[in-house]
């Protein structure tokens, strides 16, 4: 891990970061400059006052997003600020390109404030046809994804429903693999933040009406200081919320204690937590996706040895990567083909759902696909693209 560390700060020093702004045509003569700048570029401009929607033909806000953060939840990191976090959001403009042929712009916002980070965003919004919101800490940035969904653009915050979508594909093709429902599958979720509690919602169908949608059967979540239940005083409006669709049973204990007869644990939180008791004391057939980033909850080798039947991981090092770039890239292709308002649940099932049929005869060591499948966005982004259409026929049809 060390020699990796090194090798990327000697490849960031010498590339002085790693995107840059291009012109799609070359300006090399006066009549190319009478186009693109004055006095021709005055005619688009006019045609956009009179049809807003224009822009999103003539300008780069039909395939362009903000990658916007205040560096407050990086990686495993923490709060580093929003400079220091600048190597990151880089990193994601480079996936979007590469693997959607997005445009995006890294956005840092130096605020912990959340007014402040919603009204810059609101201001900066008509240049984007989309904004993905990333790394920034719970419970802060429920606040900040839902107040900006009348943007009239997409607001995604992917640390959530990113890696919630990934997941669900994921256990989608591992019920496949041993021949279970996902309605029949007791969940165990270490880590109450931005992603333990999309995940938890989007696993038990919370809110939302849709054919695609099959709530496992139990859910209990914990955060650090166990499972998260009915009698603990000491919860945030977010985990107090998670208590409308999960453990029912008001199940007391550490993540030791609740793990036992489960058949799926899910970690986004700390690594290094679960033995091989832990794993032995579970359900027959374990699915174990450890994904606390560089040091999982359990290591594989550790977990497969103590019974589990699939694990899955957030290392490139390891099978069934749970990766978010599986899903971010095409999610936005989608919604900017479709030019959607919002990216909704329908949305994000339907990603998920075309993410787990990418595989076509899932195994044990692969129950989703691999993150350099360059084919993948694609994919996504149709079954993005016809839920909006879809969503928007039921929506005539109930109009009428």
């Amino acid at each position: 891990m060390e020699e990796v560390y090194k090798r990327s700060v000697k490849l960031h020093e010498e590339m002085q970061g790693k995107i840059e702004m291009t012109n799609k045509i070359a300006v090399d003569n006066t009549d190319t400059l009478s186009l693109v700048y004055s006095p021709g570029v005055a005619q688009p401009c006019l045609e956009i006052e009179k049809d807003p929607e224009k822009a999103y033909d003539m300008t780069m806000k039909g395939n362009t997003i903000a990658v916007v953060t205040n560096g407050t939840a990086v990686l495993g990191l923490g709060d580093i600020g929003p400079l220091a976090s600048l190597p990151v959001m880089e990193g994601k403009a480079m996936l979007f390109k590469k693997f959607a042929g997005i445009n995006a712009v890294p956005i840092c916002i130096d605020s912990n404030n959340t007014r402040h980070i919603i009204e810059t965003i609101t201001r900066i919004a008509p240049a984007f046809g989309g904004i993905n919101l990333e790394d920034i800490k719970a419970p802060e940035s429920f606040e900040i994804e839902e107040k900006l969904q009348d943007l009239g653009i997409p607001v995604f915050h992917d640390d959530q429903h990113g890696t919630a979508i990934v997941t669900l594909a994921a256990l989608v093709n591992a019920c496949k693999v041993l021949g279970k429902e996902l309605n029949e599958m007791k969940v165990v979720i270490n880590g109450a933040g931005a992603a333990g509690i999309a995940i938890a919602k989007l696993l038990r169908c919370f809110n939302i009406d849709s054919d695609l949608c099959k709530p496992v059967k139990q859910l209990i979540v914990c955060d650090s200081k166990g499972a998260i239940h009915r009698f603990r005083h000491d919860l945030n409006k977010a985990k107090t919320e998670l208590l409308k669709y999960s453990n029912f049973q008001d199940v007391k204990g550490d993540i030791h204690d609740v793990i036992k007869d489960a058949d799926v644990f899910v970690g986004v939180s700390k690594g290094d937590i679960l033995s091989q008791e832990d794993i032995k004391n579970m359900a027959p057939d374990p699915v174990i996706f450890a994904m606390a980033n560089p040091t999982p909850e359990i290591l594989p080798e550790d977990a497969l040895e103590a019974g589990a039947s699939i694990v899955g991981t957030g290392r490139s090092d390891y099978p069934n990567q749970i990766n978010n770039v599986l899903a971010f890239p095409g999610i936005f292709k989608g919604a900017l083909l479709a030019r959607a308002a919002t990216i909704s649940t329908e949305m994000k099932l339907a990603a998920a759902y075309a993410i787990a049929s990418s595989v076509e005869n899932p195994t044990r060591e692969m129950v989703i696909p691999s993150a350099l499948d360059t084919s993948l966005a694609e994919i996504v982004a149709k079954a993005v693209e016809q839920a909006v259409y879809h969503e928007r026929e039921m929506e005539k049809n109930l109009a009428t």
